[in-house]
């Protein structure tokens, strides 16, 4: 089985800073991880190749930086690394980030299956996946919580849902996007880091893609961010204490003096 893993590198932090000129992200001086929810997706892929045999290549998309994720990845042991990275690619959204993706996985030729973490942390979309799938006119199944069996042309996965988890059949070649319950990602080896010490990742710019200079990077991203604010931050509430009726006589006060009700 051929599987490809797609991963992005994002800030490791939670103190996001945004750059009020450009609405984007400052990564400069912020250390950077893999995905964590790439790190799902990179953990089924081996346990799939481990399961049925074939071949694990992952790529992503990002600065030259970006390399170092896909070092990571090789440690956890998968056969292949390509860095999608060029300044045409800069200001893409998720719409030219599936496009950009899918040209890349046209470009490796035979694929079997395209897994996915559910989302990045950093835009919490959840829409490059399905837009990878769309892109390539291949099946789509979101928030799968395990593979239940793979076969050469078919496979079985259970979706999670709100209330309990659907089973789904699917053809092949598909793309899915995984979640965190669907196992636990390993360690790397001795072998592995030192692999990936000295591993060189494929590079491939926009020159190396069949792809329109119309549908990546700025030009080919329809989702503008007008402004990204930090939301004020509101004064704690009010404790009421007393007995119902006169929390509820207090209450009604409130509401008065802040003229919600005449």
């Amino acid at each position: 089985m051929k599987i490809i893993v797609c991963i992005k590198q994002v800030p490791d932090t939670t103190d996001v800073k945004i750059d009020p000129s450009t609405n984007t992200l400052i990564r400069e001086g912020v250390p950077s991880i893999v995905n964590p929810f790439d790190m799902y997706a990179l953990e089924e892929s081996l346990r799939l190749r481990e399961k049925v045999g074939g071949t694990v290549t992952v790529i992503t998309m990002g600065p030259p930086q970006a390399k170092e994720a896909l070092r990571e990845a090789i440690s956890l042991g998968v056969d292949q690394g390509i860095l999608i990275s060029d300044r045409a690619f800069a200001g893409s959204d998720t719409l030219a980030t599936s496009y950009a993706l899918a040209s890349t996985i046209r470009k490796i030729g035979a694929y079997d299956l395209i897994i996915c973490g559910k989302q990045a942390i950093d835009g919490d979309t959840a829409q490059v996946g399905p837009g990878i799938a769309e892109c390539l006119q291949i099946p789509f199944v979101a928030f799968v919580k395990k593979i239940e069996e793979v076969s050469d042309q078919t496979m079985r996965v259970e979706r999670m849902m709100e209330t309990g988890y659907d089973v789904i059949e699917l053809p092949l070649p598909a793309v899915i996007t995984v979640v965190k319950e669907i196992n636990e990602p390993r360690l790397p080896s001795l072998r592995g880091q030192m692999r990936a010490k000295k591993y060189e990742p494929t590079l491939w710019t926009s020159s190396d893609l069949d792809v329109s200079e119309e549908r990546i990077g700025l030009k080919g991203s329809p989702t503008q961010v007008i402004k990204i604010f930090t939301p004020e931050i509101r004064k704690a509430g009010e404790h009421l204490e007393g007995d119902p009726e006169e929390v509820a006589d207090k209450l009604f006060q409130r509401f008065k003096e802040a003229k919600i009700i005449p």
